[in-house]
């Protein structure tokens, strides 16, 4: 009997495996076919979309060429990096001063202050859209990608100053007093201290700054109306539009589409240690 019990629970275990990893071979087939047809696209000579595959009969560069030629790709490009580069900067900036002084200090209005933060995390943010048009259009700063990074920038407050905050209510106090007692200041406490001891946090709330103008486009559509200004967001939405005066170019869409995810793929792998611990030493919220 425990021979029989015995292969009928290896047999269930084996059963189990291989339909475990049947599920995750059918999961990460239906997550990399697109990607690599996309790829495929942006090397093949015929521009249809429904001849287009993952294995192109006659590969080509012309599809990235042209993209530089025919369209204002590299402008593109610039407009959103320039956003997401000074996002991202801002962001750290503000994000990493707030959470100090939240997770390090106590002071009247700590508690209101963290839960306006909750709340606001609360709605979407497509809600603000018509809000945030009318205070551009009031202070002049429609078409404007300075107005996009304020607005990137405080968007991202709520969110981050919790997983930042939870991060630094994880670090002991007496390390801060130990840097008073050697006359330490406040600012040299947080760049000399508890900077380096939460860069992973940091690193991940930078990779997300920096991410979020990258691929957004409903903010930037709102906002953005002339051809000198216009992102990767945008310029890829002409490319794909069969509603233009002009038509689709797919093969191109597809090589600026491998372009666009080129450096957030580098970013992830490169900083795919900080990322992974950052996210998980923000968890703690703290009180």
């Amino acid at each position: 009997m425990k021979i029989k019990t015995n292969k009928r629970a290896k047999a269930k275990s084996i059963l189990a495996r291989t339909l475990i990893y049947i599920e995750l071979i059918i999961a990460v087939i239906i997550v990399l076919y697109p990607i690599l047809w996309i790829i495929g696209s942006s090397f093949d000579p015929i521009n249809n979309f429904g001849r287009t595959g993952i294995f192109p009969k006659n590969v080509t560069l012309n599809n990235y060429f042209r993209l530089f030629q025919k369209y204002d790709y590299s402008k593109w490009y610039l407009n959103t990096a320039y956003l997401a580069v000074m996002t991202m900067l801002f962001s750290v900036f503000v994000n990493t001063i707030t959470a100090f002084v939240f997770a390090r200090f106590n002071f009247k209005g700590k508690k209101a202050g963290m839960l306006s933060a909750t709340i606001l995390q609360m709605f979407p943010s497509f809600m603000a859209l018509t809000a945030l048009y009318m205070i551009a259009l009031n202070f002049g700063m429609l078409d404007n990608l300075n107005m996009l990074v304020i607005i990137y920038v405080a968007g991202s407050i709520p969110i981050n100053i919790w997983l930042v905050k939870g991060n630094m209510q994880n670090l002991p106090k007496s390390i801060d007093e130990a840097a008073y007692i050697d006359g330490a200041s406040k600012l040299q406490v947080l760049l000399k201290i508890i900077f380096p001891l939460s860069f992973p946090i940091i690193t991940f709330i930078a990779f997300m700054s920096f991410m979020t103008p990258w691929m957004d486009y409903m903010l930037q559509r709102f906002l953005i109306n002339s051809s000198d200004k216009r992102t990767l967001a945008l310029g890829m939405f002409e490319l794909s539009d069969h509603n233009t005066a002009t038509p689709s170019d797919f093969t191109a869409f597809s090589a600026g589409a491998v372009l666009i995810a080129a450096p957030i793929t580098i970013l992830y792998i490169v900083f795919q240690k900080y990322l992974i611990t950052g996210i998980a030493s923000g968890t703690n919220k703290g009180e």
